[in-house]
C-alpha cells in the first residue's frame, strides 16, 4: 500500500535513502554553502541578519546561529536570515519542473533547527541530517509540482518549501505522523503565496520568497509539536494533488529534477550565457571585437531586467547584463558581484547593445526547460550564431562534481579563505558519514562569520 507523505516522513531512516539521493544531497550541501559564503557579503544578507537579531531572540527552543554569521537567535530567526543570505546570490540549486529552488530554504532551516537542538543537548549526526534533507527536498518538490498544477499563479519557492521544511522539521522534533501532517498544513497555510513574476518585473530583495518560506516551515513544526492543528496540506493530501504523490518512496523527484547553476543569476539567463561563452571560446573572440548581441529566448525571459541594472537584485533578474559580464570577464564570480561591476564601461557597452527577441517557438518548447539562441555581431560585420540550447546544469547536461567544487571555491575562497573553504568542502562531500562530534564541527564551520 502506498504510504501517505506523513507516514513516509515519519518512518524514513538513513538506510532507506538510496545512494543516488545521497549523492545529490552531498552536491547540494557543498553548492549551497559556497553560495552562502558569498551571499554573506551582500547588503540583503546583512539587513536580514540585523532584522533577525532585532526580532527573533533565542528562547525555549534553544539558540541557533545565523548561517555564515554566528549571531544567536531563535531557530525561526536563523532560518529567515540564512535563507535570505543564500537567496541574495541567485546561484543555488533548483528544480526546473517547479520553476524554483528548495536548497535555499531547506539548508538554512534545517541547519538552524539542528543547531538549536544541539544547544539543548540533542545533537545530530550526519545520517540523521541526511534523512531530514531527503524528506525536505522530496516533499518540497512534490508540493511545488502540485501547487503549480492546481493554482494559476506562478508562486515563489517559499510557498512550497514551507511545506517541505515543516515536514522535515517536525520529524526532527520527534513528531508522529499525525503531527507531521498538521505541521505541513500549517506551513502551507501560512507560507508566502507570493507571485514570482512581480519580482521578475520589479527586482528587489524579496527575491524567491524563501526568506519567509523557511521560518514559516520551522514555526509550523514547533506549533504542531505543541498541539496546533492545520491538516490537511492540500498540496500533499488534496484530491487534485494525488497524482504527484502516487509513487512516493519508489521514485525520487530530487534525483530526477535537481539542477545546479554555474552562474549567479536567474536560470532563464543561463542558456544565453552558455551560448555566448561557447561562441567566445570556440571563435577566440575578445570582447572588444563584439559590436552587439542578439538573444532569442522564451517570452517570460524577455521580461527580465534590462541593460543597466542599478542594484544586485536587478543584476540577478537580468539577461543582457550577465551575458555581457561573461563576454567581458569570462566568469561571474565574487568580483563580478561587487557593486562597482554594475558601472564597468566595457560591460555596459555590450549590455546596452544587446537585444532580447521574444521567440514564439522557444516559448512553446520552454516547458520544464529553458531555451535560447545567441548571435554575436562583430565590428567587422561578421555574425556568429549559436545552436539553440538549454542551460548546463540540468540533468541532461549535468555539472560534474569537479564543476561544483570549482564553483564552490570560486565563491567561498575569497570570503572564507582557502583553508576554511577546503575543510567545509571535504566535510560536505561526506557529511552523511560524520559522527555527532564531527557534524558539530561542520556546523561550527558554516555557522560562524568569515574571519
Amino acid at each position: 500500500m502506498q504510504p501517505s507523505f506523513q507516514e513516509f516522513s515519519a518512518s524514513l531512516s538513513y538506510k532507506d535513502v538510496p545512494p543516488d539521493v545521497l549523492r545529490v544531497l552531498r552536491r547540494s550541501f557543498l553548492d549551497t554553502m559556497g553560495v552562502a559564503a558569498v551571499g554573506s557579503t551582500q547588503d540583503m544578507s546583512q539587513i536580514a541578519k540585523k532584522g533577525a537579531v532585532a526580532l527573533f531572540g533565542a528562547g525555549g527552543a534553544g539558540s541557533a546561529r545565523i548561517l555564515m554569521d554566528g549571531a544567536k537567535v531563535s531557530p525561526a530567526g536563523a532560518a529567515m536570515a540564512g535563507a535570505f543570505t543564500v537567496d541574495s546570490i541567485d546561484a543555488h540549486d533548483g528544480t526546473s519542473p517547479c520553476k524554483g529552488h528548495a536548497g535555499s530554504a531547506v539548508f538554512p532551516a534545517l541547519l538552524a533547527v539542528a543547531d538549536a537542538e544541539a544547544s539543548c543537548g540533542r545533537p545530530l549526526d550526519g545520517k540523521q541530517f541526511a534523512t531530514l534533507l531527503a524528506i525536505a527536498y522530496e516533499v518540497s518538490y512534490r508540493a511545488g509540482l502540485a501547487q503549480h498544477a492546481t493554482c494559476a499563479d506562478y508562486h515563489t519557492s517559499g510557498a512550497w518549501t514551507a511545506v517541505g521544511v515543516a515536514t522535515a522539521t517536525a520529524k526532527l522534533l520527534g513528531c508522529n505522523a499525525t503531527e507531521i501532517a498538521h505541521a505541513a498544513g500549517i506551513g502551507e497555510y501560512h507560507g508566502p503565496r507570493s507571485q514570482m513574476m512581480r519580482c521578475i518585473d520589479h527586482p528587489t530583495m524579496v527575491r524567491d520568497g524563501v526568506g519567509w518560506g523557511a521560518p514559516s516551515g520551522v514555526t509550523a513544526a514547533y506549533l504542531a509539536q505543541q498541539g496546533f492543528t492545520g491538516a490537511p496540506a492540500l498540496t500533499c493530501e488534496g484530491e487534485d494533488a494525488a497524482d504527484f504523490w502516487s509513487d512516493l518512496g519508489n521514485r525520487w523527484r530530487l534525483v530526477e529534477d535537481t539542477h545546479y547553476k554555474p552562474y549567479p543569476c536567474c536560470r532563464w539567463a543561463h542558456p544565453a550565457m552558455d551560448a555566448a561563452a561557447e561562441l567566445m571560446t570556440l571563435q577566440a573572440i575578445h570582447h572588444t571585437q563584439v559590436e552587439s548581441v542578439e538573444i532569442r529566448t522564451f517570452h517570460n525571459a524577455t521580461r527580465l531586467a534590462g541593460q543597466t541594472p542599478d542594484t544586485p537584485d536587478e543584476f540577478a533578474y537580468a539577461i543582457a547584463f550577465p551575458v555581457a559580464t561573461l563576454i567581458v570577464r569570462g566568469q561571474v564570480g565574487v568580483s563580478e558581484l561587487a557593486p562597482e561591476t554594475l558601472k564597468d564601461p566595457d560591460i555596459l557597452r555590450i549590455s546596452k547593445a544587446t537585444q532580447l527577441i521574444d521567440d514564439e517557438h522557444f516559448t512553446k518548447i520552454s516547458v520544464g526547460k529553458r531555451w535560447a539562441q545567441v548571435t554575436l555581431v562583430l565590428k567587422d560585420g561578421t555574425r556568429l550564431t549559436s545552436e539553440p540550447r538549454t542551460p548546463r546544469g540540468d540533468t541532461d547536461l549535468p555539472l560534474t562534481d569537479q564543476d561544483i567544487l570549482e564553483k564552490f571555491h570560486l565563491f567561498s575562497d575569497p570570503v572564507l579563505g582557502s583553508a576554511r573553504s577546503k575543510r567545509i568542502a571535504d566535510m560536505c562531500c561526506e557529511f552523511d558519514t560524520l559522527s555527532t562530534d564531527q557534524f558539530g564541527a561542520l556546523l561550527d564551520l558554516v555557522l560562524t562569520a568569515p574571519n
